[in-house]
């Protein structure tokens, strides 16, 4: 399995630089978890990652070559893939449509019809709701559809970026249960999320980014008995 290494990042827009000499570790098997506050950096060290915002130096080790510098389509054909913040599904698009787009590369019609069953073994409800128009769908829902377009992928690194951003309370609840059963299955994730106490109760490894600074990093339990982390998100 493919280990993630990002080392010594630093990068930003136009003048400014946003991330400073970040170095995470991802480990295959995984749940590696990224807290910070708005504006950290977080979202940043994902576009980095996915080669949209391309670093201005260090660099990132995936299954054994440095994908710095390489282009967006060829990152995610090398197994990653990613659940964007906001979960930017095709609103006139049906269910089954946005779903199929995760598994633009494949060109086997059985793979994808393999896919999209275990998509729907993991979420029944969007089995229900196939030809429903995503837009019409609440955003719990719609959360669903963005990460089981993720699955279609067949990842085997999954990147997650703010999962609870304007969910209800049951449906971050269900989202978390969700990563987690993703991960059982033996997807590599990096959970990028504010809400940390409920990534800390699932994630096995984290990292605390400050002003595009790791600031604290340690497994899960020791970050949430870290006094700093506590004070800073459990209050």
């Amino acid at each position: 399995m493919s280990k993630l290494s990002v080392k010594n990042l630093t990068t930003g827009y136009d003048k400014v630089n946003v991330l400073h000499d970040v170095s995470i570790e991802v480990e295959p098997g995984k749940i590696t978890c990224i807290l910070g506050s708005n504006g950290a950096g977080k979202s940043t060290l994902i576009r980095s990652i996915l080669g949209l915002t391309p670093p201005r130096q260090g660099e990132i080790w995936w299954n054994g070559r440095n994908l710095a510098g390489e282009k967006t389509h060829k990152i995610i054909a090398s197994g990653i893939a990613c659940i964007p913040e906001g979960r930017k599904v095709f609103p006139r698009m049906t269910v089954g449509e946005n779903l199929a787009l995760g598994a633009f590369l494949e060109i086997s019609s059985a793979r994808i019809r393999e896919r999209l069953a275990r998509v729907y073994e993991i979420f029944p409800r969007l089995k229900e709701r196939s030809v429903q128009l995503t837009g019409t769908m609440s955003g719990g829902e719609q959360a669903m559809v963005s990460i089981g377009r993720g699955l279609m992928a067949e990842p085997k690194l999954l990147l997650i970026d703010e999962p609870s951003l304007g969910l209800s309370p049951l449906y971050v609840k269900e989202n978390f249960k969700v990563i987690q059963q993703i991960n059982d299955l033996g997807v590599t994730v990096l959970l990028v999320e504010q809400n940390a106490r409920q990534t800390l109760a699932i994630a096995h490894y984290g990292y605390v980014l400050s002003q595009g600074k790791v600031v604290a990093s340690g497994s899960a339990q020791a970050l949430s008995e870290n006094d700093n982390v506590r004070l800073a998100y459990f209050g």
